[in-house]
């Protein structure tokens, strides 16, 4: 660990201790214990459940600027065989929110030091990966009280080389939603089928059916997405199951083709009520709204950092990633870019290793575009 960047170290630290939403207590204690370090003269801090709310007050306000880093991890078993792998049994952070949190944690103690004229508004916001964090934090009594002007955040993105972002005007993340369906019809005897209604035969053919909603009744030129990730069903290999649990995702870069996606799922699993004789419950979970970057604040970052920085700005396509700062940006204006991480392994996979170079390079950015927008 000898002369590793501090921030570095606070990002391993964190990445020891994932945990999932709204259980981030380790988490929300040691990015206390960090924060009680800094000079407390311009600090007000605010806990809300699981994450905080840290104001670094301005020397001459007009304005608040928000910065928002997400703190969960994901219930997957590590596979990356560092020496700081997750101590936390199947619970990894896949998604990079330990990045997320030691450079906010960069671009906060920046400004305890090196005051602007605006106040600066840090939001460390759980359970991002699920049940979802931003919208209940948006409407809390803090952030009402505190609320930003304009607002900003990152994600890491492994495809993009150490010393880029991505960005782009508009829709950068779909909106998504959760998929869950639960079917429920008469288990018995493997030898008797004729006595039952099998529910891995109905969740088969239903798994099927989904797939012709994106390929027979959204424009091809739209774009949405149907994934069941997970099956679960039955108990022994000779018991025709009585349930079948389906769970996944649907992504959409519309409002209205997520309307159409889900009224198309309603009436397919009505489909198989009938003819399976089974009862069906479909429940759409969290939903998370689009990404949408505010085309003239995204104008001036890009200017500025090509202007004033050597990182190689991308401007890339929208994505079907999920994101709650979603929500945010709905009521707030502001912007989300990709930072370039390159890790052989993507975004939620057991193995993922971003390069660690990227934490400088993001609290370097930030800090100076922010000191930019803070300063006029």
């Amino acid at each position: 660990m000898k002369n590793v960047n501090p921030f570095i170290k606070i990002r391993r630290d964190l990445h020891l201790i994932p945990e999932l939403g709204f259980q981030e207590y380790k988490t929300q204690a040691y990015l206390l214990s960090y924060i009680e370090t800094l000079s407390q003269e311009r600090i007000a801090i605010r806990k809300w459940r699981t994450g905080l709310f840290v104001k670094v007050h301005g020397t001459n306000p007009r304005k608040t600027i928000g910065y928002r880093a997400d703190i969960d991890g994901l219930p997957i078993v590590e596979e990356t065989g560092l020496e700081f792998s997750s101590t936390h049994m199947d619970q990894m952070h896949a998604c990079g929110h330990d990045f997320h949190m030691s450079i906010a944690l960069g671009v906060l103690t920046y400004f305890v030091q090196n005051p602007i004229e605006d106040d600066i508004l840090f939001i460390f916001q759980p359970a991002e990966e699920g049940p979802g964090g931003a919208e209940p934090m948006l409407k809390s009594d803090t952030m009402q009280e505190w609320k930003p002007d304009v607002i900003f955040a990152l994600h890491i993105a492994p495809e993009y080389p150490v010393g880029s972002i991505a960005l782009r005007e508009g829709l950068l993340f779909a909106n998504t939603s959760e998929l869950f369906i639960d079917l429920k019809g008469k288990g018995g005897h493997a030898a008797y089928p004729h006595l039952t209604n099998d529910m891995v035969i109905a969740a088969c053919s239903l798994v099927s059916q989904l797939q012709t909603i994106i390929s027979r009744n959204i424009n091809p030129l739209d774009s949405a997405v149907i994934t069941i990730g997970k099956i679960a069903s039955g108990t022994v290999q000779n018991i025709i199951a009585e349930k079948a649990r389906l769970e996944g995702t649907i992504r959409t870069l519309s409002d209205e083709a997520m309307d159409h996606v889900k009224h198309r799922i309603d009436a397919v699993v009505k489909g198989i009520e009938t003819g399976f004789e089974c009862e069906a419950v479909i429940d759409y979970g969290a939903m998370y709204h689009q990404v949408y970057n505010n085309e003239e604040i995204t104008r001036d970052f890009i200017h500025y950092i090509k202007k004033n920085t050597s990182v190689n700005v991308i401007e890339c396509k929208e994505a079907m990633t999920g994101e709650d700062f979603g929500y945010m940006l709905k009521e707030i204006p502001g912007l989300m870019f990709w930072l370039g991480v390159d890790s052989k392994y993507g975004l939620h996979h057991s193995k993922l290793n971003p390069n660690e170079d990227a934490i400088k390079v993001a609290i370097d950015i930030l800090s100076s575009y922010i000191t930019y927008q803070g300063n006029r």
